[in-house]
């Protein structure tokens, strides 16, 4: 297996992971693994080596690897998808798109959900609708 690239953060908070909303990052998933993307951003003093380091592993077919400190100190990683560097006036932000592999519980649930809603059923009219 090839060696990962990673993004370590050594001291700071959790990163903060929010869902992501944008479908084009859950669709450049090449695995058969269920997984789902989320985003962080963090501030960084050296966001150009990162950037750099992150292409040249994706060039040569590596993968990405955020390792970080959960809540109770314990060392993760996640498989990173995408990344870009923001340039605000307090300094570089490094926004990084995540995959987070969903175990058999969070399918579940998924599912679950779906069982909320109504049969799709009672709306057919015989209209057709185009988006």
């Amino acid at each position: 297996m090839l060696q990962p690239e990673k993004i370590t953060i050594i001291e700071g908070p959790t990163p903060d992971f929010r869902p992501n909303n944008q479908v084009m990052f859950q669709s450049i998933l090449e695995t058969c693994e269920d997984g789902a993307v989320s985003i962080c951003e963090m501030r960084t003093a050296n966001g150009d080596s990162i950037r750099d380091r992150c292409q040249r592993a994706w060039s040569e077919g590596r993968p990405v690897q955020l390792d970080f400190p959960d809540q109770m100190r314990m060392r993760q990683t996640v498989d990173v998808v995408a990344m870009r560097l923001k340039e605000l006036d307090e300094g570089t932000v490094l926004m990084l798109w995540v995959r987070w592999p969903l175990t058999e519980a969070d399918l579940l649930a998924e599912e679950d959900d779906y069982d909320d809603y109504d049969d799709y059923d009672d709306y057919d009219d015989g209209s057709n609708f185009s988006f």
